[in-house]
């Protein structure tokens, strides 16, 4: 009797400890990396009132970057990065170019590689206008790419502190890009 009653003590010790475990956290949902070049280029707009500075193309390079536009339209990111990384093989400072390439890399989930594209752009470019805003964000969203990659990955304990630390780093990280993107609008000169 005693037996049973040990038996059946440590069945329903179980089961209660069974109930108060707390659940799993829910998946972390992926980075929507086509929403966020969507807003990139939703930054590039430029108004008619505003300095838009061009950067004159070689027309091979330019042939491979339309074949890059179309590749990304077909769902061929990998391949239009290729077709990216040839045109900036013969213009290699073309911060357009290099801008599309920080895009397609978001698109491919490589937040450090599209940052260095778009900050290799920012030091080459013309520091004013639409692409120079494209820049600028392209650098925030690949800060909370790397962010959001950071919190699915889920740390110990331990690593609380040094998470909330790195999570302020990247807040300000991408809230200076911001300011940086909105000082990029400038007006054009008059015209007489």
């Amino acid at each position: 009797m005693i037996a049973r009653r040990s038996l059946l003590l440590a069945i329903g010790l179980t089961l209660l400890a069974a109930c108060s475990s707390t659940p799993p956290a829910p998946p972390v949902p992926a980075f929507d990396a086509r929403a966020a070049v969507a807003a990139i280029r939703a930054t590039g707009g430029a108004a008619s009132s505003e300095l838009d500075v061009q950067p004159l193309r070689d027309t091979q390079a330019e042939d491979l970057r339309e074949d890059a536009q179309r590749l990304e339209r077909e769902g061929k990111v990998p391949e239009a990065a290729t077709a990216l990384d040839q045109a900036l093989a013969i213009t290699p400072d073309d911060p357009a170019l290099l801008q599309e390439r920080a895009e397609a890399s978001l698109l491919l989930q490589q937040p450090d590689s599209a940052e260095q594209f778009a900050r290799r752009a920012i030091a080459l470019g013309a520091q004013v206008g639409p692409l120079c805003r494209r820049h600028w964000e392209t650098v925030a969203q690949a800060t909370q790419m790397r962010g959001h990659y950071a919190q699915a990955a889920g740390r110990g304990e331990e690593a609380a502190a040094q998470a909330a630390a790195e999570a302020s780093a990247r807040k300000t990280t991408i809230d200076q890009a911001r300011q940086k993107r909105d000082a990029c609008t400038v007006a054009a000169p008059p015209r007489y």
